[in-house]
C-alpha cells in the first residue's frame, strides 16, 4: 500500500519548512500569498491531508464547520449555493477541516440548532448564508463566541455603505455592483438603451446589482427611471414584464438581476421578434450555459477559499481584511460573440 503523504512531503515540494506548511493550514493570514499558493499547490499535487483525529485531540476541537442547507425551493438560481457548499467541502479538506451540513427552517430554528450541534461537540464554527437586514444569527454567534463567518454582508448597517460590518462579525461577499456594471459596459456595444431587470427595491443583493447597472448607465435619470424593470424572481413574472416593457420598443439590450429572471426577458424578447437580443443574467448557471445567455459568474471557489482563511484566522489578526468582496466575471456566450 501507497504511504499517505506527510506535512514533511509537503515541505519539501513547496520548498518550505514544515511550520510553514502548519501556517498555511491552520494561519494562513500569517504567511505571504505567494508562499500559500506554493504550499496548497503542493498539498494539492500530492493529496495530502492533515490528520483531523490528530487535531482534535491536541486542540480540543472538532475541526467541524456547520452550514445551513436551504429547504429546496426548485427554481433557476438555487444552484448558486449548492456550488459554494461543494467548494467550501472541497477546500476545507486539505486544511484538516470537516462540513457539517444541517438544516432549518427560519432563523430561530437554524439557532436551536446550531446551540445542539455546539453543546454536543459536534461543530466549533459558522458559516452562515443568506444574511438579510435585521439577522438576528451574527448577534448571537458573536455574544456566544462562536467564530462564524457569514457568506454575504449584514444587509441593513447603517453607515457603512458597501464594506459594512466589524470585525466581529466578519463576512465575504460577491460585488454584484462590479459584475452588473461590467455587464452592462458589455451590452452598451450593442446599443445605448440597457434596461435593467431587477427585483422589487429593499433586497440588499439586488439594490447592489442595480447600483452598478446605474453607475454604469451615467446621468440620464429619466431614461434610467424608463429603463429601471422590476419582477419578483420566476420566470413567468420575468417574461410578462419584459413582454409588456419591449412592446413599447426602445430597447437595445436587457441585463437582470439573476438568471432566472434573464431566462424570462429571453422568452419575452423572442417571443416579441428579437431572438437574438442581447440578455445578460447573474449567477451563471447551467441554464443560462443551455440558452447560450451571457451571465454574471460569482466564483464561488474563491468565496470559499475567502471563507476559510477567514475561518482559520485568530480573532484579531484580519489585518483589515475581515471582510472581502470578490469580483465576479462576466462571461458571454456565443449567442452575443456572434450576433
Amino acid at each position: 500500500m501507497a504511504k499517505s503523504p506527510t506535512v514533511e512531503d509537503v515541505a519539501r515540494a513547496a520548498g518550505v519548512s514544515r511550520q510553514t506548511v502548519s501556517n498555511v493550514i491552520n494561519s494562513p493570514d500569517i504567511v505571504r500569498e505567494v508562499t500559500r499558493e506554493r504550499v496548497r499547490a503542493a498539498i494539492a499535487q500530492l493529496g495530502y491531508a492533515p490528520s483531523m483525529a490528530a487535531r482534535r485531540l491536541r486542540t480540543q476541537r472538532s475541526a467541524t464547520i456547520g452550514i445551513h442547507l436551504d429547504p429546496y425551493a426548485g427554481g433557476i438560481s438555487g444552484i448558486v449555493l449548492d456550488r459554494f457548499i461543494h467548494a467550501l467541502t472541497d477546500r476545507a479538506t486539505p486544511r484538516g477541516l470537516r462540513i457539517l451540513v444541517y438544516a432549518a427552517n427560519d432563523a430561530e430554528e437554524e439557532l436551536r440548532r446550531i446551540r445542539q450541534l455546539r453543546e454536543g461537540g459536534e461543530i466549533d464554527r459558522i458559516v452562515l448564508t443568506g444574511t438579510y437586514s435585521g439577522d438576528p444569527r451574527a448577534d448571537w454567534l458573536a455574544e456566544h463566541g462562536i467564530p462564524f463567518v457569514a457568506f454575504g454582508r449584514p444587509w441593513g448597517e447603517l453607515g457603512t455603505g458597501p464594506l459594512m460590518g466589524n470585525p466581529d462579525r466578519p463576512w465575504v461577499d460577491v460585488d454584484g455592483a462590479a459584475g452588473t456594471r461590467a455587464a452592462t459596459a458589455h451590452a452598451l456595444a450593442h446599443g445605448p438603451r440597457v434596461a435593467f431587470l431587477g427585483w422589487p427595491e429593499g433586497s440588499g443583493t439586488g439594490d447592489d446589482r442595480e447600483r452598478g447597472w446605474r453607475e454604469a448607465m451615467g446621468d440620464d435619470a429619466e431614461e434610467v427611471r424608463r429603463l429601471r424593470w422590476t419582477a419578483v424572481d420566476t420566470v413567468s413574472a420575468a417574461r410578462a414584464v419584459a413582454a409588456q416593457r419591449l412592446a413599447a420598443g426602445g430597447v437595445d439590450a436587457i441585463v437582470c438581476a439573476s438568471d432566472t429572471l434573464a431566462v424570462g426577458a429571453h422568452l419575452a424578447a423572442s417571443h416579441n421578434g428579437h431572438p437574438d437580443m442581447l440578455v445578460v443574467g447573474f449567477d451563471n448557471t447551467p441554464i443560462a450555459e443551455a440558452l447560450e445567455l451571457s451571465s454574471v459568474e460569482q466564483r464561488p471557489e474563491l468565496v470559499a477559499e475567502a471563507v476559510l482563511d477567514l475561518l482559520v484566522a485568530e480573532t484579531g489578526s484580519y489585518d483589515g481584511a475581515w471582510r472581502r468582496l470578490i469580483e465576479p466575471e462576466l462571461i458571454v456566450r456565443t449567442r452575443e460573440q456572434s450576433s
